[in-house]
């Protein structure tokens, strides 16, 4: 692999048995190890469900959605990619069975298949190839990972897994390699392992035309050698190709479990790549000690309407573990329904916490609550960090009762307020598409000396990505800035406000983007980082 543009290598990770086996998790703890040995590698995700992106998705049904550098709404996996790798992601790296069809259909629509009948072999699954050779023909990487969402054996996966059995001929023998994660279950009143769900699964694939060349079996309790040797010759692998992945306590073990399992030394070994060094994971290791030997302990209460599902916040959970491990704080988040705040229980919700988050979201539902929530934490100087929506109820919570604009609101939820402290940017007013069509990606941020901001991130200028149709409404700002809330951020460009923050207040700022999308294992968020301190200082303040 000499010369300056690379010619890559391809991984596919598929998934059989259940989903939610941890494929996103798997291909990162591999990837992780592959760069740690020095390759350059990325991942991708193929998405078996037909709309164009998830960013219209319902959180209940996919978790969040993870914005990307270039603004591409995608799968809370290439969350996972970018915390492991810290390799940023883009639009190319999520690709939906949606965007396939709508890609083909639109050419099909140009003529440029004239007197041809469109059919899912060849037409999809050419579609299908183009996008994962895409990434590998930008000639910056050695190895390109790709991760097939769903489970072998849905039809909305057959095309993916049809294109893959194509591509083993168009790659070459030991340029392309698959991946199967299966589960083993264990049944407790056999007090067996159970190999049958995992050879169903493989048979399946088979049936498609894929021979697994490992695979990666899903288990709670360790598989001896001889389940090992059964997998084996059942699935027609070898022994040494068949992984243990063993249930962790965090998801930042798996790499090292993957590394012991010497999942990456038989990947390179099946693919040809000579690579005689060990993976360094000096770095990975003593965040890991930092994550698993906490000093101190704060409860940061995170208040939004999704709290059911602990995936629509999967950015700033994982933000909260890697900022924790850099202060050696174990952070317990409490996950507050914004809706069930009245006058009479705040004490009793709030009083107790160290710090608290008003979350992200959309809508007019718990709004009244989060406005509860952040008057009760301004005035008992409890730690606040507000993103997007959560800075929002900030600005209109100090609107109502510090300049007491009674009516004060977004017209988000309000069109009609006198005082539309919040108001749709002026580019959204006509638009009528609800999909990709908000403030997304990254933006620049100028930072304002002296301020609580500018120390946070320790520079003036600062990049960070947004996902938002509403702004803070500039009309006011000279009102907030007198009555005591300060702009601290500004966007250079079109002069929205980016940041606002209390100087009065131990520890209250407002964030109008999503900082958590930026955080990663090795390079936690430094806005997440000074929070968990504040939070740590009102601790031990109380004590």
């Amino acid at each position: 692999m000499s010369g300056h543009k690379k010619t890559p290598k391809y991984i596919f990770v598929t998934g059989g048995v259940t989903s939610s086996l941890g494929k996103g998790i798997i291909a990162s703890s591999l990837a992780k190890l592959l760069q740690a040995r020095g390759l350059s590698v990325t991942i991708q995700k193929l998405d078996p469900y037909l709309n164009i992106d998830p960013g219209t998705l319902n959180p209940y049904e996919h978790g969040e959605c993870y914005v990307t550098e270039d603004g591409a709404e995608t799968d809370l996996d290439l969350g996972h990619y970018e915390r492991f790798l810290n390799v940023r992601t883009s639009q190319i790296n999520n690709v939906t069975t949606g965007r396939i069809y709508n890609n083909v259909l639109s050419r099909e629509r140009k003529g440029d298949f004239l007197g041809k009948t469109v059919q899912v072999i060849p037409h999809i699954t050419d579609e299908i190839k183009r996008n994962i050779l895409n990434l590998g023909e930008e000639g910056k990487y050695d190895i390109v990972i790709t991760e097939i969402g769903g489970c072998v054996g849905d039809i909305e996966s057959l095309p993916f897994i049809e294109a893959i059995r194509q591509l083993k001929w168009d790659l070459g023998e030991k340029n392309m390699l698959t991946i199967h994660l299966t589960l083993i279950p264990y049944l407790k009143s056999a007090g067996e392992l159970k190999t049958k769900p995992t050879q169903h699964s493989v048979k399946k694939l088979q049936e498609s035309g894929i021979q697994p060349d490992i695979i990666v079996c899903r288990t709670e309790h360790s598989l001896p050698a001889d389940i090992r040797r059964k997998i084996a010759l059942f699935c027609n692998v070898h022994p040494k190709s068949v992984i243990e992945a063993k249930d962790a306590s965090t998801i930042y073990d798996v790499p090292l479990l993957m590394e012991k399992e010497k999942l990456d030394q038989r990947v390179l070994y099946m693919m040809d790549i000579y690579n005689d060094k060990a993976p360094n994971m000096t770095e990975w290791k003593k965040f890991l000690g930092r994550l698993k030997n906490p000093i101190a302990q704060v409860t940061i209460g995170l208040i939004g309407k999704y709290v059911e599902l602990p995936d629509a916040y999967k950015s700033i959970i994982e933000s909260f573990i890697h900022a924790g491990a850099a202060n050696e704080c174990k952070v317990t988040i409490e996950w507050i329904h914004s809706e069930s705040f009245t006058l009479s229980n705040i004490q009793e919700k709030l009083g107790h916490l160290d710090g608290v988050l008003v979350a992200p979201g959309f809508g007019e539902r718990g709004i009244e609550g989060k406005i509860a929530a952040v008057k009760y934490v301004r005035e008992n100087g409890i730690p606040f960090f507000g993103i997007c929506l959560g800075m929002q109820m900030a600005v209109i919570e100090y609107a109502r009762n510090v300049l007491g604009w009674a009516d004060a609101h977004s017209t988000e939820m309000a069109e009609h307020t006198e005082h539309p402290v919040i108001h749709l940017m002026l580019d959204q007013k006509d638009v009528q598409d609800k999909g990709g069509t908000m403030r997304l990606g990254a933006y620049n941020c100028d930072l304002t000396k002296g301020t609580l901001a500018s120390s946070i991130y320790g520079k003036k200028k600062i990049s960070e990505r947004h996902r938002h149709r509403w702004e803070f409404n500039d009309a006011f700002t000279k009102d907030f800035e007198a009555a005591g809330l300060v702009v601290s951020g500004i966007n250079p460009e079109n002069n929205l406000v980016e940041i606002v923050e209390l100087p009065s207040h131990p520890f209250f700022i407002g964030v109008q983007f999503h900082p958590e999308l930026k955080s990663t294992a090795l390079e936690p968020h430094p806005l997440f980082i000074s929070f968990v301190k504040a939070a740590m200082d009102f601790s031990s303040a109380k004590d």
